[in-house]
């Protein structure tokens, strides 16, 4: 049995080694455009809303709306927390296919959706493949890039979420233009757009491996090995020289799988500390962004005047700053380290937004600064909230990582999705500058809280393996 077998492997020290090659980068973008998915779904799910009550088949109401966006969360939480699961289980790749294709079926189904529980059912089932996306998905790059570049990857991953943003902002804009094809027809086919998409991505997956780590444990030694074997000759044109001791090796006892009770107790008993890391910074920035981000065009409109056609056009530069951030900003997570720069881009985050809170409440801004003012926040709060992800999905043992990953991102989700959209948008229905600035003031003190705890808890994980950061489970000295 596999349970009883014991196994000596240098996998994870000659996957560290490797240099950055093309097969990292297809590795990226087959797998990281997930966030490009998720971000076209969320801008169009918000842009399309307009559309969706004048269509003449569907008459939505805003409750009915409500209804289908909350489907849309619960569908995110529930797919991540069981997919999460089964992705420990059964492994990475079977999963990133499953969820992909639970994505693209149902964003498909959406277009041609008849009445407001169609609708709404639709919407749940892409909720669940985006959700368990994230937890497949994250723990294979993980676990597939090399350790000196897990940060920046990571980041940059999670920031491509604001690129497909820009496109479902500019896909609404183009097909919901009463001149071009207009909005009965155009909600329709931005969805079939978004399932086209996820259809291109399905094909470009097709040749990324299982986790070799994985396999590892998982009692599946020949197949790692040949895997590891594979990747060396792609990225350097033959197998690595192991050389006197260049690559350490780690002794595991391999099994089928890790019982729940031992799960349970990982998370929540041996690495409390973590735990309570992750807690904080997935909640902090789920607030600060979700609260700001889905009432972004209440505040243009309601305070400054903005038609809601002309919302897109905000949204670019918007965007664009969440985008660059963690691009620009990202190697610097390996290299200062985590500690440091999570402080830092909390820290940041937070009292720039106490800040032009401050100069909303007393009107010294325009609809121009407002959004120039929201550019360059979240070109910090965006390679924060990345960092939250690249915490939590690092810091826990291979035999959970993707459960943990998906308890922290639905905790997240849960706390962003309802709490804060909910609390700005009663604070904004009350017309008073002062009361949405007492909004922004809280989602400020959550942030720099959030960056105390991590100077204070938060692991330098920064270059080191991640067996080194959290042994596996089923490690044997």
């Amino acid at each position: 049995m596999a349970a009883d077998r014991i196994v000596e492997t240098s996998i994870p020290s000659r996957l560290d080694a490797l240099p950055w090659s093309g097969f990292h980068t297809r590795v990226v973008l087959a797998l990281g455009i997930t966030w490009i998915l998720d971000g076209l779904e969320v801008t169009l799910a918000g842009a399309l809303s307009g559309a969706l009550k004048q269509s003449t088949s569907l008459h939505f109401s805003n409750l009915d709306l409500g209804i289908a966006n909350s489907a849309y969360l619960a569908g995110a939480v529930l797919g991540a927390l069981g997919f999460g699961w089964l992705t420990d289980r059964i492994g990475r790749k079977k999963l990133f296919f499953i969820t992909l294709a639970l994505y693209l079926s149902a964003t498909a189904a959406t277009a041609l959706s008849w009445d407001v529980a169609s609708y709404a059912l639709f919407r749940f089932l892409t909720g669940a493949g985006i959700g368990g996306e994230y937890t497949a998905i994250n723990s294979t790059i993980q676990e597939l890039v090399p350790a000196r570049y897990r940060g920046w990857t990571d980041l940059v991953i999670n920031g491509s979420f604001w690129i497909g943003a820009a496109m479902g902002a500019v896909a609404a804009i183009v097909l919901l233009d009463p001149a071009t094809i207009g909005p009965d027809l155009g909600w329709r086919l931005a969805y079939l757009i978004g399932a086209m998409l996820g259809l291109f991505v399905l094909l470009m997956r097709m040749w990324i491996p299982e986790s070799p780590r994985w396999l590892m444990i998982h009692g599946r030694p020949d197949e790692a090995h040949a895997i590891v074997d594979e990747i060396e000759r792609s990225v350097v044109g033959h197998g690595q020289d192991p050389g006197e001791g260049r690559f350490p090796k780690i002794r595991l006892r391999m099994r089928d799988h890790t019982p729940i009770p031992e799960v349970v107790h990982t998370l929540f008993s041996a690495y409390r500390q973590r735990a309570l890391v992750g807690l904080v910074l997935m909640s902090a920035q789920a607030f600060f962004y979700n609260a700001i981000f889905f009432t972004f065009a209440l505040v243009l409109t309601d305070f400054y005047g903005i038609r809601s056609d002309h919302v897109g056009w905000y949204l670019l530069p918007f965007a664009a700053g969440n985008f660059l951030g963690p691009l620009l900003l990202g190697r610097l997570f390996d290299t200062l380290g985590r500690r440091t720069m999570i402080m830092f881009t909390y820290g940041v985050s937070g009292l720039l937004l106490a800040l032009s809170g401050y100069l909303f409440s007393i009107g010294a801004l325009s609809a121009q600064g407002q959004t120039i003012a929201w550019m360059v926040i979240f070109f910090f709060a965006s390679p924060a909230a990345s960092a939250a992800y690249l915490t939590v999905s690092e810091t826990f043992p291979l035999e959970v990582r993707a459960l943990a990953i998906a308890v922290f991102y639905a905790v997240g989700t849960g706390i962003g999705g309802v709490i804060g959209p909910a609390l700005f948008g009663a604070l904004i229905d009350t017309g008073s500058r002062t009361s949405v600035f007492a909004g922004y003031l809280l989602g400020s003190i959550l942030m720099i809280a959030a960056a105390i705890v991590a100077w204070r808890y938060a692991v330098a994980a920064e270059r080191k393996s991640l067996e080194e950061i959290a042994r596996p489970l089923a490690f044997m000295e």
